[in-house]
């Protein structure tokens, strides 16, 4: 690769790239995420590599492995370009029938599409897919056109244009004023203005400052910024540049959990690649800009998701948190002023400067600008990543992009924010997503993360959940959130297992104001999150837990119990020969009972009861009715037929 020493030769070298393609030849994206590569893909490009050489088809055709589209549980995802036809769930034995109907017949293949379960229509087209249309993708759109692997495909899309323009046509000062009044805040958590703590660096006498990637992504089921590191890396390496020529830094760093193989080996090729053409190093496009870009792993610590625990350990001592008596944009990694941003806030810092900071406010809330990343799961239709507008409300994200709730069921709250954040009733569904909007409700953005859950659900077992989670994960260094998080999940779990007492609300309570007064960051001080919010919308579940020994949502197994109902049982005997525990009593003929003390409360015999005969019941908090004498339990042909 020639190292590129000017803007204009930046942009020739573009032009050269385009030149060599043909916009109207067909280009084959198969997804080669972690997701889909775990679902098959890495045979699926080797399929297509193989069939476009047995036809002759090299020269007209492209095969890229890209990054996640979103559409996870549908993977492999393969997209035919320009006419952006959507296969899913896409295997090796059927790439030969695609490219024969597909690429040489202009044939679509129907059995491969994606069928709306609402309206049983066939979505030709990735943007015709329901989860897709109502979004509005401006960072992770490219992610499915380029391959990861190639700066080449980055600049044919007019990556690191944004570079040259900041470098050669505007002042630090001037970027930096573009991204103050562009008001993008932090997608990692705090929401914090993004330009208001890089002018603190900046403005720090120090003269060495430092410019880092926060990749610790440790959601429970949070993958955003896996995602774009794997998909899309050259962006977030842009922005990186960008933010170190704004502040005047000329070090960055990517801190990355070491969880994420397949971004780390990207992110440490995009680094390579852009050397390689002298974007990153000395003189950078002949600006007199230095920058160099470094790696570190982390062992996967969530607490290290904390500004100053991960400068602590970036440093190479213990991942711990210090005290903030100086902000770290003051006196970060070495005591110099650092910024941190994650994943996805550096992503976007090209897209202001190329678009401009009024493009970017046109879109969101009065205190929530652009777009925002959440990671959808748990009981809903469609799982994935969705990128919408903030402002766009909870209940368009979940029915109109998730396709609501599955089996027939009935939503009953969504959980942002991470372990840290809250959960949101339905009552609330029509709030607009925004920073300051959530926190009012009582939980907050956090990196992404957004867990639906339906009525099974227990929220007192919810809070004693996360709780579990932020207690294994404290690092223990202050009493608020080492003990307190310890004694909030002892008296949870007891509540869930039938054993809470009056007084332990109020007790939880106070534990929770002393580790979000006293704790030492904002693991501590957000941890009681959970246990809060759930207590503001669904008191009643804590009260039936605790004064009536009863869990509403039938989930806590030590306050359910499992009875057959005499009057539906034709003792076929499957759930006496499933039962794991050999709890059921019966045989041929002879109605089943449960024994409650062998049962074990594991619901097999819920399941496996045959739907026709619906008898099994699970109670709680009721009591189980005496099973029948013995010279009554047998079944004749009489009574069958009754």
């Amino acid at each position: 690769m020639a190292r590129l020493k000017t803007p204009e030769e930046l942009q020739d070298l573009r032009q050269e790239i385009l030149s060599r393609r043909d916009p109207d030849n067909p280009c084959i994206s198969i997804c080669a995420g972690a997701g889909c590569v775990a679902s098959g893909a890495d045979e699926v490009i080797e399929a297509f590599k193989n069939e476009i050489e047995k036809q002759n088809l090299t020269t007209t055709v492209d095969t890229k492995g890209t990054g996640c589209p979103g559409f996870c549980e549908w993977g492999p995802v393969v997209v035919i370009y320009p006419k952006e036809i959507c296969y899913l769930q896409v295997k090796a034995e059927d790439v030969p029938e695609i490219v024969e109907q597909s690429i040489k017949g202009n044939k679509i293949v129907e059995r491969l599409l994606y069928e709306d379960p609402a309206t049983g229509e066939r979505a030709v087209k990735e943007s015709d897919i329901s989860f897709y249309k109502n979004q509005e993708r401006t960072v992770l759109c490219n992610n499915i056109k380029i391959d990861s692997k190639s700066i080449d495909d980055y600049l044919a899309i007019e990556g690191y244009s944004a570079l040259a323009k900041a470098l050669s046509e505007m002042t630090d000062v001037e970027v930096l004023e573009e991204v103050k009044k562009s008001n993008l805040r932090g997608r990692g958590g705090a929401g914090f203005p993004t330009g208001k703590k890089w002018e603190g660096s900046r403005n720090a006498p120090e003269p060495i400052k430092y410019v880092i990637v926060n990749a610790d992504e440790g959601d429970p089921g949070a993958f955003m910024d896996r995602a774009l590191l794997e998909g899309n890396p050259h962006s977030i390496l842009e922005g990186l540049i960008i933010g170190g020529y704004a502040i005047k830094a000329h070090e960055g760093y990517f801190y990355v959990r070491q969880e994420y193989p397949l971004a780390v080996e990207n992110i440490n090729l995009a680094i390579k690649q852009a050397e390689s053409y002298g974007l990153l190093g000395k003189n950078i496009l002949g600006s007199g800009f230095d920058f160099k870009v470094f790696v570190h792993q982390g062992a996967g610590a969530f607490v290290c998701g904390e500004s100053t625990a991960l400068m602590t350990s970036l440093e190479g001592k213990v991942g711990e948190p210090r005290p903030k008596y100086t902000r770290s944009n003051i006196k970060g990694l070495w005591n110099r002023p650092s910024v941190l941003n994650n994943v996805e806030t550096w992503a976007n810092v090209p897209l202001i400067i190329n678009k401009g900071a009024d493009w970017f406010t046109s879109v969101g809330t009065e205190s929530s600008k652009g777009t925002k990343i959440f990671s959808l799961v748990g009981k809903i239709t469609n799982t994935g990543l969705v990128e919408v507008p903030m402002g766009m409300t909870l209940k368009d994200i979940i029915y109109k992009i998730g396709g609501g709730i599955p089996d027939g069921k009935k939503f009953k709250a969504v959980q942002t924010g991470g372990p840290s954040g809250g959960c949101i009733p339905e009552d609330k569904l029509d709030l607009e997503v925004g920073f300051d909007e959530l926190t009012k409700a009582g939980s907050m953005m956090g990196s992404g993360g957004m867990i639906v859950l339906d009525e099974d659900t227990c929220m007192v077992d919810v809070a004693r959940y996360f709780i579990e989670f932020l207690t294994d994960e404290s690092c223990g260094k202050c009493v608020p959130c080492r003990e307190g998080l310890r004694q909030m999940h002892r008296i949870l779990t007891n509540i869930t297992r039938g054993k809470g007492k009056e007084g332990d609300i109020e007790l939880l309570e106070a534990l929770s104001e002393t580790a979000a007064e006293a704790s030492l960051c904002a693991l501590g001080k957000s941890a009681p999150n959970p246990f809060l919010s759930t207590l503001r919308y669904f008191r009643d579940e804590y009260e039936a837990h605790i004064k009536e020994k009863r869990c509403p949502s039938l989930s806590c197994k030590e306050l359910i119990a499992y009875y057959i109902d005499p009057s539906k049982c034709q003792a076929c005997m499957i759930c006496a020969r499933k039962c794991p525990a050999g709890a059921i009593d019966g045989g041929k003929k002879k109605i089943h009972i449960v024994d409650q003390e062998k049962c074990t409360s594991c619901g097999t015999c819920l399941e496996v009861c045959p739907p026709r005969f619906d008898a099994v019941i699970k109670l709680s908090g009721q009591k189980i009715p005496d099973p029948l004498p013995e010279e009554e339990r047998m079944i004749t042909k009489k009574s069958k037929k009754q």
